[in-house]
């Protein structure tokens, strides 16, 4: 009988074991190469096809092919359409095997409204690269919870402004180049040095899906944010929120990426997001790099989100080098 129930015991170890393994696998989508497809959409924010040209352009001198989605040119006040145009659109890219990443086209408001309508059964078995930033964020987060690699970086639209640099990281992501970056160092930096996923990206997505299915798992991850156009006393209560449901106890770093154009009330808040953002994470010991290139500035440098990397932050600056 002892020996029965050990082999029982051997066997639930052997299969649960596996499943928390098998449940732990990082998986990232084929990279691109000349000849693939490459989709372009609207989950939130309406945008012309005219605005979309030098993206076009670009993917092409890639070597790659170009469809663009239904929802490119409609209008549905700000929207790129119904809520339910927005989802059948994203749902027959995931669907399509010959499209191999989803470029979204625009940020804005309105991914979140779309989120609970899509499958991702197919997605889950074939996967394939997300690209985009700010409302993104949505689908970088959801996406993250079945362990599937992302990547925060340009939006369609924004290739005409962007830095040759931030378009360089973008295709060196796509085709499986190297990513490491090495940048100045910031009077609030926390030294330090920390291994883990990268995950999230833009802080007012993240506060808005906290406690959701959507929310991302942070715990023993490097958190990135940046956010856009936020009164500042919001960003400390978005921080706060975080602070007070246990985000920066789990994480091992803290990257924070573009503050940018934030407003103020006319009796001022006092202190900048960067102080904002250094007042609420003090306490903690973890290695924190400020003004990252990523987010709503032009040089929106290419983040691997779900990738193991490494950040690094010293006096004289900040390596962040993804494996």
């Amino acid at each position: 009988m002892k020996n029965y129930k050990s082999y029982i015991h051997m066997f639930l170890l052997l299969v649960f074991g596996w499943q928390s393994y098998a449940q732990n696998i990082i998986k990232i989508p084929p990279y691109l190469k000349k000849g693939d497809t490459v989709g372009i959409l609207a989950t939130a924010r309406k945008v012309e096809l005219k605005s979309l040209q030098p993206a076009i352009k670009l993917l092409k001198e890639w070597g790659l092919h170009v469809v663009t989605g239904k929802t490119i040119g409609l209008d549905n006040n700000q929207l790129a359409g119904q809520d339910w145009q927005r989802a059948t659109d994203l749902q027959q890219m995931l669907d399509n095997p010959a499209i191999k990443a989803i470029w979204n086209a625009k940020g804005g408001y309105g991914t979140v409204r779309i989120i609970d309508r899509v499958n991702f059964t197919r997605f889950r078995q074939k996967p394939k690269w997300i690209i985009g930033f700010s409302d993104t964020t949505v689908l970088h987060s959801h996406i993250s919870n079945f362990n599937i690699v992302t990547l925060h970086s340009l939006m369609g639209i924004s290739v005409a402004n962007a830095t040759p640099q931030a378009i360089e990281s973008l295709r060196k992501a796509l085709f499986g180049e190297r990513l490491e970056y090495t940048i100045p160092a910031h009077e609030f930096n926390r030294a330090g040095k920390a291994t883990g996923k990268l995950t999230v990206g833009n802080l007012s997505v993240l506060y808005s899906i906290a406690g959701s299915v959507s929310e991302a798992d942070t715990k023993g991850k490097i958190l990135f944010i940046e956010d856009l156009d936020e009164y500042l006393y919001h960003i400390d209560r978005m921080m706060m929120s975080l602070k007070r449901s246990g985000y920066f106890e789990n994480i091992k770093g803290l990257v924070i990426g573009g503050m940018t154009k934030m407003r103020d009330n006319d009796i001022p808040w006092g202190h900048n997001a960067p102080e904002i953002i250094k007042d609420i994470t003090k306490e903690y010991n973890i290695p924190v790099c400020y003004n990252f290139p990523a987010g709503h500035i032009t040089d929106n440098r290419a983040l691997v989100l779900g990738q193991e990397a490494t950040l690094e932050v010293t006096e004289t600056g900040t390596r962040l080098i993804f494996k």
